[in-house]
Formats: C-alpha cells, structure tokens, sequence
C-alpha cells in the first residue's frame, strides 16, 4: 500500500512547496503595497510549506514508474491538495470567510469554474483579488497538462482520440513529457502576456489588465469588480472574446502552428465546430436582441457574442445580465452552458468532440437500418474512431446527466429552487460559473446557498474538471482490490 501512495505523497509535497512560493509572490506583492493582507500571505506560505515538506521528505526516493491506478490516485488527490491550500489565505483573511467559504472560493478557482460567494470585490485588498487570479491561471495550466498527457493514457470519454507521444508514460518517454510541458507553459504565458497588453492598450488599468488576462486566457472569469466585464466599453469586449476563444483552442494546435506557421493546421474539426456554433448562436441571439430593441446593431451582436461565448468556453464573465433579456435568451444559455470548448483547452463542458462523436454514431445508426449487412468506418479528424472510443464517450456522457440529476436532487432537498438546483448542478459540473435565476445568476452569487449546497458543489466542480470518471472510479470497489 506504502508503494503505492508514497509517489502521490511526494507529488503532492511539490504542489505544496510550489503554492507557498506563489505565496510569497503575492506576500512581496503585497507588502509594496501596504496591504495588511501581506502577513496572511506569510503565514499562508509557512503553514503550506511545512506541510510540503512533511510529505515529501518521507516519501523521497519514491519510484515513478506509474500504473494507471496510480495515475488516477495523483490527479484527484493533486486538485484536491491545491484547492485546499489556495484556499488557506482566503479563510486567515481579515476579510472573515468561513472555512466552507474559503473552500468553494478556491476550488472554483482552481477549476476554473468562476462561481464565487464574495460580494463587493471592487472594495477587497488587491492582494486577494490577485490570489483570486492567480488560482484560475495556475488551475488553467493544469487543465491543459493533464487534457494533454494523463487523460488521454486513462482513455477516459474518449480522450484517446487526442493522445500524444506524451500520453506514454514510459521511461523513454520522459523527455518529450518535459519538452511538450516546456511548450505549453511558453504559450500559455505568451498568450496571457499578449491578452493583458490588449487589455491594456483598450483602456483598462494595469492591475485589471493583468487580473482580467490571468482569468480570460484561463477560461475561468474570475473579475476585479461585481460587475464583471459589465464596466468596460466594447472594445474591450472584443479583446476578451478572441481571447476566451484561443483559451478553448487546443494548445497542442496552437503549439503547432506557432512553431510551423501553416494553415492546413488549422484544419482541426473540433475548432472549427467550435467557431461555427459560437458564430451561428451569436448570430441568431445578437439578431433577437437588436429585432427587440434593446441595443443598437452593434452592441446587440457585441452583447451576444460575448456572453455567449463566455458561457460555451465556460469562461463566466459577464457584461450584462442577461437572464433578463427575456425568455428565449435564458433557454439558450442554458443549451450552450453544457457545450464547452476543444479537448486539450483551458475550457470545461462536455467539450465538442463529444457532440461530433455523438453524431457520427447516430450517422451510423440510420445507415445501419437502410443497410443491415453494410460495414461502416467511422473517422473523426482522419482517425479511425474504434467501437471502444464511442462507448467510452457515451458512457462519459451517461455519467454527466447521472450526476447532474442526481446532484439536482440533492440541492432541492436541501430547499432550492428549480432553476437554482438545476442551473448550479449545471454550472458545477461544465465549470461554466454563473447559473441561472435571481440568487446565482449572473448579478447574483453563491453566498446565500446552506454550506452543504457549496461542499457539493465543490466536489461536483472537481468532478467536473477531471472529466467525471477519473474520480468516479476512486469510489468503485474494484479499484482497492490487488
């Protein structure tokens, strides 16, 4: 048994160690500032290290030579490690957040999920408000290394359509892990440099400029102000939207074509799906909005997309609230809330491929009652999709619509609403952010919900970002037998 946690011990103590040191970073901060958060910071950073250091000096040594087991065992246990050591200066803070609180801030922060329980951010320490964004960034450049190297190995919903030499997890296969996570980190922070200089150069200050990038090319929506995005003029929407949009991009595309500048790389079906709906559904609600008047030809189409694609990338800004633009505008939220972005992205959601599979195996179907005897290959992206990666996808999605049920329920007995049970299941488990209805839509927040409401959603938030089964399979019985 020792052999087998002592490894994920020992990860988990780096996490540690690495959390503290941003700790202090933000602590530094801090203190050129005169921000009295600076000593919580400290502490924070004390307090996480040491216990970095108690699990990795009995754990080092430990060998590597990961099985699948193991592999399931480090990703639960490192999202959950780090959510609760984020969540350490949130709850030390002066600004009083109860343990749950902290807990859910955090989590939805690393999961970049958006979903907050803080009101009046605009009157919080700068400290906080940087921390706030620091965890999305941190939990967006997680995403991407595990989309890219552990799921595809786990084959979890299909995601072995997307693995790479880096998936195999071999000893030979080392250096090309550290090659593709050297890669990664590089355009990442390329990407979030060049989203806060046009942030800037648009007219927000340097403080937002950098928040806002942290939390866009995150696709987590965390903002600076309750108002969200609703304070800045336009052009400043378009920026965010690019951006959000190139956050649900897959990186290993994105990686490709910076290094080899052609576009028939770009030829990538889940991206180009994903441009085609962002389009067709701005279109359409953008053309509704202006039909009814309420803003010129412009702002309706500048209105629509940004919403809705904050809501599809599961990014969770918001520049108006738009559960009051009437009825049809809050079902079709709702539909793209569950869409998400491209496999290998920062976003949440079901993910698109998923959609595309789905198709290809209804396709199949009615080809299958018209030609019984006829055998079909099915190919998604010039892959040959097997059998085994159709079921693996509709068992993943089975499992969705299983868990958002069942958390639904959960959430009415506990006294919420329809709409508030439903939405916030929703939101949770795509990591969209806002849900839908006066108490957590976009002009509301998650404060009012009983602290047994928030500890599910917290789990259901991680649930969510690590693709359902890969915790899921933690509780199957099988799993604990040698």
């Amino acid at each position: 048994m020792w052999r087998l946690f002592s490894p994920i011990l020992f990860v988990c103590g780096l996490l540690l160690l690495a959390m503290a040191f941003l700790m202090l970073v933000v602590a530094g901060f801090a203190w050129i500032r005169l921000d009295p958060e600076a000593t919580i910071f400290l502490a924070s950073a004390a307090l996480t290290g040491v216990s970095g250091l108690a699990l990795i000096i009995p754990t080092h040594g430990a060998k590597f030579n990961l099985v699948a087991r193991q592999l399931y065992l480090l990703t639960s246990a490192c999202w959950f490690t780090i959510s609760l050591a984020g969540a350490l200066p949130l709850f030390f803070s002066h600004f009083e957040l109860t343990f749950t609180d902290a807990v859910f801030e955090a989590v939805s922060g690393i999961t970049t999920t958006g979903s907050t329980i803080l009101s009046g951010l605009e009157h919080l320490p700068a400290s906080l408000l940087l921390w706030r964004s620091l965890l999305q960034w941190i939990g967006g450049l997680g995403v991407i290394g595990m989309a890219v190297s552990i799921l595809p190995f786990l084959q979890v919903g299909g995601m072995r359509l997307f693995q790479t030499e880096s998936s195999d997890w071999s000893d030979k296969s080392m250096p090309r892990i550290q090659n593709l996570a050297r890669f990664l980190l590089a355009t990442y922070a390329a990407l979030t440099i060049a989203c806060a200089l046009a942030y800037w150069a648009s007219g927000m200050s340097i403080f937002d400029a950098i928040n806002h990038a942290m939390t866009t090319v995150s696709t987590g929506g965390y903002a600076t102000d309750d108002r969200s995005m609703g304070r800045f003029d336009l052009n400043i929407l378009w920026v965010g939207i690019i951006f959000m949009l190139l956050g649900a991009t897959p990186f290993t595309m994105i990686i490709a074509f910076l290094r080899r500048p052609d576009l028939s790389l770009l030829k990538n079906s889940q991206w180009l799906s994903l441009l085609g709906i962002v389009a067709t559904v701005s279109i359409v609600l953008g053309t509704w909005l202006w039909s009814q008047s309420r803003f010129t030809s412009f702002e309706a189409y500048t209105q629509a997309t940004f919403n809705l694609v904050s809501v599809i990338t599961t990014t969770g800004y918001a520049s108006a609230d738009y559960t009051t633009w009437g009825n049809f505008s809050i079902v079709l939220f709702f539909l793209v809330m569950f869409i998400g972005g491209c496999s290998g992205s920062t976003s949440g959601g079901l993910k698109v491929f998923r959609f595309q599979l789905g198709y290809l195996f209804m396709r199949n179907q009615f080809r299958k009652l018209v030609h019984p005897q006829g055998m079909f290959v099915t190919q998604y992206n010039n892959k040959v999709v097997t059998d085994d990666i159709v079921l693996s996808a509709v068992a993943f999605t089975f499992l969705f619509f299983i868990c958002l049920a069942v958390l639904t329920l959960i959430l009415g007995l506990l006294g919420l609403d329809l709409v508030t049970a439903l939405s916030a299941s929703a939101t949770a488990l795509t990591n969209v952010g806002p849900g839908l209805g006066p108490v957590i839509g976009p002009a509301g927040n998650f404060a009012p919900l009983p602290d047994t409401a928030k500890w599910l959603l917290s789990f259901a938030m991680i649930l969510g970002r690590l693709e359902l089964m890969t915790v899921m399979v933690l509780f199957a019985p099988v799993f604990w037998r040698d």
